[in-house]
């Protein structure tokens, strides 16, 4: 007799009998799970998750915020704790872990073991047990080919809808992010289902107890996203509640599961502590370049500059203050100023698109052209946007360069919205 999981996938696989017959020979077909050993619906090789993961993931960690390097010690930690997890995953990877620079409370895997946690995340854990818990419920997502799953099934709607002849419309963050990471942001913005969340948790469990943890870490932080969620904590449902959604279900079961395992393990709560003790001195530092960025985009200048100015007192070392000084300053009019910011927040970080990209700007405004094709060329090789092609377009159009910038106009048309809106008006212009 079928299990009820099996009877369930037997019948998501004939649905494939409603797609086109040219589509399905094109399709392997249902899958072994590798962690659980049982059916998925997968259509994509194993190959697929490593070309995704490989190709996306740099431009996935531009768009989510950079990377966080102020402290390179705390990401060496931390992909230690992952690299000590992985070791026990079912399905070998090149597993790679970043941290990312972003205050949203967040982690990510995309296929191939690409596994990402943000600043924002790591310093509301409590410990090394919990943090291996989160870790190692993104190396599951990775091992049991979630990714592939949730595309497949993406597939599937895709074929109903063309075989209906029903034409559909991305978002204009898609369509933009399709220029750089569009795969690897839908990807990291998906809301995976209950039974891939509840095979996460309890596969990532068992990864942590093979690798000497203990199992604890796992309910507490199960404890800890419960009540966050159910306390409606805005920035926690942005970020990691979006696409891992906590229950009482999930926790009931980490319990009982936990329960079940061997005693003892590592918590490594002084351990952990820190190694984020640096990060935890900053926070307010953050906070007021938070404020600094909201009183910005108000219009509320010389709050915004001061704010700014108390975040980079706190923590001189990390780059997006001195970003923000710089759009501040730029906001006030105030070139040079913006021009000398932009110039340090590039000596502390040159590797994230941001910071040339608003630069490139700015000096084409202070007509600096070849110092900003420089500047615009290298924010497009960290990631494509059509914001730095449409520069770059325009830029070229005052050059006399015409057909270099019908090429970069018509890549920014490829970005959709506003962006691409003026890009054909730019063309439209040129064609009189």
């Amino acid at each position: 007799m079928l299990t009820r999981t099996a009877s369930k996938t037997l019948r998501q696989c004939c649905l494939t009998l409603l797609l086109p017959l040219a589509m399905l020979a094109l399709l392997p077909g249902c899958a072994t799970n590798p962690v659980t050993g049982g059916s998925s619906l997968i259509f994509m090789p194993e190959s697929w998750d490593r070309q995704v993961g490989a190709q996306q993931y740099a431009p996935s960690v531009q768009s989510q915020g950079g990377e966080y390097n102020v402290d390179a010690g705390l990401t060496r930690y931390v992909s230690g704790v992952g690299q000590r997890l992985a070791q026990h995953a079912d399905l070998q990877l090149d597993y790679e872990f970043t941290v990312l620079n972003s205050d949203v409370p967040n982690a990510w895997a995309l296929p191939g073991g690409k596994i990402a946690i943000n600043r924002g995340l790591l310093t509301e854990l409590n410990s090394e047990a919990e943090l291996a818990a989160v870790l190692g419920h993104e190396i599951v997502h990775a091992a049991a080919r979630h990714g592939a799953q949730a595309q497949s099934r993406g597939t599937l709607l895709s074929g109903a809808v063309l075989a209906a002849g029903i034409a559909s419309r991305n978002s204009e963050y898609a369509q933009l992010a399709g220029l750089g990471a569009g795969l690897g942001a839908q990807l990291i913005n998906t809301r995976y289902g209950r039974e891939a969340e509840l095979e996460s948790d309890e596969y990532g469990i068992r990864y942590m107890v093979a690798a000497g943890y203990d199992p604890q870490g796992a309910v507490d932080l199960q404890e800890t996203f419960v009540r966050l969620s159910e306390g409606r904590n805005q920035d926690w449902l942005s970020g990691l509640f979006a696409s891992h959604p906590p229950s009482r279900e999930r926790l009931q079961k980490n319990r009982e599961l936990a329960a079940s395992l061997p005693a003892g393990g590592e918590l490594g709560v002084q351990r952990y502590q820190q190694q984020i003790a640096g990060l935890k001195k900053s926070e307010k530092a953050y906070e007021y370049a938070a404020l600094g960025r909201e009183a910005l985009q108000a219009g509320r200048l010389q709050e915004a500059e001061r704010w700014g100015k108390h975040a980079v007192m706190i923590e001189p070392r990390e780059s997006r203050f001195h970003g923000l000084m710089g759009d501040i300053s730029l906001a006030q009019e105030r070139e040079s100023l913006a021009e000398r910011y932009y110039d340090q927040a590039i000596a502390r970080d040159p590797n994230w698109f941001y910071f040339p990209l608003a630069r490139g700007m700015l000096r084409q405004r202070m007509n600096k052209l070849s110092a900003a094709r420089e500047d615009l060329q290298r924010s497009l090789q960290l990631l494509p946007t059509g914001i730095g092609y449409f520069q770059l377009g325009i830029l070229e159009k005052r050059g006399g360069n015409r057909d270099l910038a019908v090429r970069y106009l018509q890549t920014a048309q490829q970005a959709g919205g506003e962006v691409a809106q003026r890009a054909a008006a730019e063309l439209q212009t040129m064609q009189r």
